[in-house]
This record gives C-alpha cells, sequence and structure tokens, in this order.
C-alpha cells in the first residue's frame, strides 16, 4: 500500500498512525486550520526526514499517518508536531483560540502512536517463528539433491 524508503544503510517502511488531541478536547478546528495544521505537518515531517501520508480530523483531534525514518525517535516527531503546530496556530489564529484553550498549551502532553504495517500482528509472529524452525531432513535432503543437478 505504502512505498518501501531507503537511507544510507537501511530500506524501510515504517508507518505510525499518531492521536493528538487539544487541550481539554474542546472543539477548536476550523476548515482553514485543518488545512493550515495539514501544511505545518507536511514541512515538519519532510525536515525531519518523514512523510505525512495520511492527515485528518475529529472534532477534538488529529490523525495522522507519517512515515518516519528509522533514525527518528517517534516522540522526538510527535514533540516537534505538536510544539511547532501549536506555536504557529495560536499565533496565527489567536482570537479563535484564546476564549477555548486558555494557558499555554494547544495540545493535550500526551498522544497516541501505532504501528500502521501492512501485516497483522499474527502473521508477522508467524513469520518469524518460521524463521527458526530448521527444515526437516526430508526437506534437507531434497535441497541439497536440487542444488547437485542444477
Amino acid at each position: 500500500m505504502y512505498e518501501w524508503k531507503s537511507g544510507r544503510s537501511c530500506v524501510f517502511r515504517n508507518n505510525v498512525h499518531l492521536v493528538f488531541v487539544t487541550k481539554y478536547r474542546r472543539n477548536v478546528f476550523t476548515k482553514e486550520m485543518i488545512d493550515r495544521l495539514r501544511e505545518i505537518f507536511s514541512e515538519t515531517c519532510l525536515q525531519m526526514d518523514c512523510e505525512l501520508i495520511e492527515f485528518d480530523r475529529e472534532h477534538d483531534h488529529i490523525h495522522a499517518i507519517v512515515t518516519v525514518h528509522p533514525k527518528l525517535a517517534i516522540s522526538n516527531l510527535a514533540g516537534n508536531l505538536k510544539g511547532k503546530s501549536s506555536y504557529i496556530l495560536k499565533r496565527e489564529y489567536r482570537e479563535r483560540i484564546k476564549p477555548m484553550l486558555w494557558g499555554k498549551h494547544f495540545w493535550s502532553p500526551s498522544y497516541c502512536c501505532v504501528s500502521a504495517g501492512g501485516a497483522s500482528m499474527e502473521t508477522v509472529k508467524k513469520y518469524i517463528e518460521s524463521q527458526r524452525t530448521p527444515p526437516s531432513e526430508k526437506s534437507a535432503k531434497t535441497s541439497k539433491r536440487l542444488s547437485q543437478q542444477g
């Protein structure tokens, strides 16, 4: 579904689903704010060697799927996304935000992060378990015979 990425010494597809909730779960977003937030998230992701894949919102929180480079701690990504977006949105939409979100915070201090890989945990578990299983004696003999014939 999502493309593989490559780094200097690795190939990866680390997709994470992030959920950020507004402080006090306030319904503060307008369409214009969401569009601006998408721009901020996309720009921040690019600056951090990541890519914003999906972005949407509900009345008091946002959802984002981000491809994260393995060198980056997800907590750093979440902190930068929340920090930069909070600063910019509070500056650009002060009159909308001020009556709903008092104090210095736009986002709740916590967040949700879920891996968003293509395979289920059960599939991955079975794959890993099969890697430890040595081949049967019959399978080993067949493989040896085929390699000698070819």
